[in-house]
């Protein structure tokens, strides 16, 4: 089976061909190019829960009137799986930090977009240091 044609039987048959040290029957090009999705997955991933992460907290902080259970919920959700991705993933300690301006001007258009958030008064831009803004969103949470 080629990898354009069938993935799942492509990714067993390399597999198998890793473990044989058959040299000759890996496709290296593809064989690293999804080596390398792997990790970006990983970084798609931290970015995702991040977004959702700063967009409920900025309905946490400028929507008090309706602070609910499944906010909390999604805070603490999203903060959970990043903590773990970085668990299993040490060297993307550093990601989010890296990542947090984009995902605080994704996070609040997308809050802008809603209706009975639009007039919120939120900062055009993010916290001002990466570094406390991610230990602080990556907190254990602390809403109340």
């Amino acid at each position: 089976m080629g990898y354009e044609s069938d993935l799942y039987e492509w990714t067993r048959e390399q597999a198998d061909a890793l473990r044989r040290r058959a040299a000759n029957e890996l496709d290296w090009d593809n064989l690293a190019e999804e080596i390398e999705s792997l990790g970006t997955s990983n970084q798609d991933q931290i970015e995702s829960r991040l977004e959702n992460l700063i967009l409920h907290l900025l309905k946490w902080k400028y929507q008090p009137e309706w602070q609910c259970g499944s906010w909390r919920g999604s805070i603490f959700e999203a903060r959970h799986r990043i903590a773990r991705v970085i668990k299993k993933n040490p060297s993307l300690r550093s990601y989010p930090g890296q990542y947090l301006p984009e995902a605080y001007l994704v996070a609040r258009r997308r809050a802008l977009a809603e209706p009975a958030f639009c007039a919120c008064p939120t900062p055009a831009r993010g916290p001002s240091t990466k570094s406390s803004a991610t230990t602080s969103c990556l907190e254990a949470v602390t809403v109340n």
